[in-house]
């Protein structure tokens, strides 16, 4: 054979050799994973780094579609976010209020209070090896957006369109008032949460671990506002109704969930009520319902009309109702008959006594009661923000101009001096410009008045009435969120008196109950299998 002949067959032999010596080698190839990666200098690592360059941007490529549909939402909490953290750079590290001393008295002595439960001193305690009220202040931060986040995510799971779900989360990311609730060291922004999420799991189907999963966290809220109970015998009773409008076969198993859901609910509640007994030789989870109750007729109690017996007499006020001051004054004030009698106004005999006379009162005269209690109610719904209860109240829910001064009543200045153990420091709040000035700048244009939120939760029930006067059919997702709302907003009224951040915790659920009616009656077609769809 010539020797151009043998050359060529040695090319064609050594050709396949020498491409796979080029070629990088496949994911799939076993050799690859054993023969570990290949240097940079060898033949073929430049083009391997090439791939793996490409792979990078293929996964961010791929990210960036996922996250595309959802560009609206996820501007609404970059912009939340960069707020939270302008607010924690303008006022360090939070702000106080009165009942902030109490709450971290608790904590650092746990014992049941008589005014309100511990939960939120538990959280505090939780967070206390950190010595720094900064990481409470964030870590609240983050409970509201975490808000608009499951918000977010329960409207779409529901089958909602996503301008309603990014549209009910504007409310809990971006009102000022919501952000310097976050900000001040008080129960609301963790009490928001949980009863939210306990709402989310009672409406989604029905199955041991969501009916497990709505009792705890209700039990949750209520042990961080005693608010929450009633919304315990609202998820029951929303469950059972469940129950009756399944098939007659399958009742059996919706009744038992609901059981199952009160009896986890209630066995923290009653634990802490056992350990409230321990403490007070009297079975409860606060010891001044009566007081408070008391406190509400006396916006409207006529003594005349009453007829109260020598011992209820004591507590009359001759002033007439609408010269009186607002009804936490009889909770505090040295002026007030119930704080006049002998010893702590907590005591079981003078809470025992202030809710006969209250008890009395609201049988004597039904109506005034429920005047006073709508007229409460409607003050959530006004256009503007008028100065309510007083003006020291009033400016507790402002981003200040200037540091507050220390706190002046007894019981303040002991928390006092435990709060500046949890920090290890002095913990008045420092006040940083230009970041302090944008939030108050921000304050007096950004927030939710509250007409707006009436028409808000007008929404669902005038949507879902116009549907089916059309003959359209109608979803009762909306039903349980809407409740609870409402129930938020009414029982402060009724058992104490207004106040502007009772309000904030129910505005999360009244946006969910209108996004939720947005989607109609049916289900968004493409929905996940397994997704909820709160039927």
């Amino acid at each position: 054979m010539a020797a151009s002949g043998w050359i060529t067959v040695v090319r064609r032999r050594l050709r396949p050799r020498a491409a796979a010596a080029v070629a990088p080698a496949s994911p799939d190839d076993p050799a690859a994973t054993t023969t570990g990666p290949r240097p940079a200098s060898a033949p073929g690592g430049k083009i391997h780094e090439l791939r793996a360059g490409g792979g990078l941007r293929a996964t961010a490529g791929h990210l960036a579609a996922r996250a595309r549909p959802h560009r609206v939402f996820l501007l609404l909490l970059a912009v939340g976010a960069a707020l939270r953290a302008v607010a924690m750079l303008g006022y360090r590290p939070a702000l106080w209020f009165p009942d902030s001393y109490t709450y971290v008295v608790t904590a650092m002595r746990p014992r049941p209070d008589l005014v309100r439960p511990a939960g939120y001193s538990m959280f505090l305690r939780l967070l206390e090896p950190f010595h720094g009220f900064m990481v409470v202040t964030a870590v609240q931060h983050l409970i509201g957006l975490a808000v608009g986040v499951l918000l977010y995510v329960t409207v779409l799971r529901a089958g909602g369109p996503r301008w309603a779900a990014a549209l009910a989360t504007v409310p809990a990311l971006l009102d000022a008032y919501q952000i310097q609730l976050e900000h001040l060291l008080v129960s609301d922004s963790l009490f928001a949460l949980l009863v939210l999420g306990g709402v989310v799991a009672a409406s989604r189907p029905p199955t041991w671990r969501s009916a497990c999963a709505a009792g705890l966290l209700l039990a949750a809220a209520t042990l961080t506002r005693t608010a929450g109970l009633p919304l315990i015998g609202l998820v029951t009773c929303w469950l059972l109704a469940r129950a009756w409008t399944s098939r007659r076969g399958a009742r059996r198993r919706p009744v038992v969930l609901a059981g199952l859901a009160l009896v986890v609910a209630l066995v923290p509640v009653g634990a802490y009520a056992g350990w409230f007994a321990a403490t007070y030789h009297r079975f409860g989870i606060v010891g001044s319902n009566g007081v408070f109750l008391y406190s509400r007729t006396m916006a409207f109690a006529d003594c005349a009309v009453m007829r109260p017996p020598a011992d209820l007499a004591v507590l009359c006020d001759p002033t007439p109702p609408a010269r009186r001051p607002p009804s936490q004054e009889y909770i505090w004030s040295a002026t007030s008959p119930v704080v006049a009698l002998p010893g702590i106004t907590f005591t079981e005999s003078t809470d025992r006594l202030a809710g006969r006379f209250a008890s009395l009162a609201i049988r004597s005269q039904p109506f005034d009661y429920a005047a006073s209690v709508l007229g409460e109610v409607a003050r959530t719904f006004v256009w503007g923000r008028p100065v309510y209860p007083d003006r020291e109240i009033y400016g507790y829910y402002q981003f200040p101009a200037e540091s507050p001064p220390p706190p002046g009543r007894y019981p303040a200045t002991v928390g006092a001096e435990f709060a500046a153990r949890y920090e290890r420091g002095p913990i008045g709040t420092r006040l940083v410009e230009p970041f302090a000035g944008v939030m108050r700048a921000y304050q007096d244009v950004a927030r939710l008045p509250g007409t707006v939120l009436l028409l808000v939760m007008l929404a669902p029930p005038v949507v879902v009435a116009v549907r089916r006067r059309r003959g359209g059919r109608t979803g009762t997702a909306w039903t349980l969120p809407w409740l609870g709302s409402l129930a938020l907003l009414a029982i402060p009224a009724a058992t104490a008196q207004f106040d502007y951040r009772y309000v904030l915790p129910a505005v999360p659920l009244a946006c969910l109950a209108a996004a939720l009616v947005a989607r109609g009656g049916e289900p968004r077609r493409g929905r996940p299998a397994g997704s909820a769809n709160f039927e």
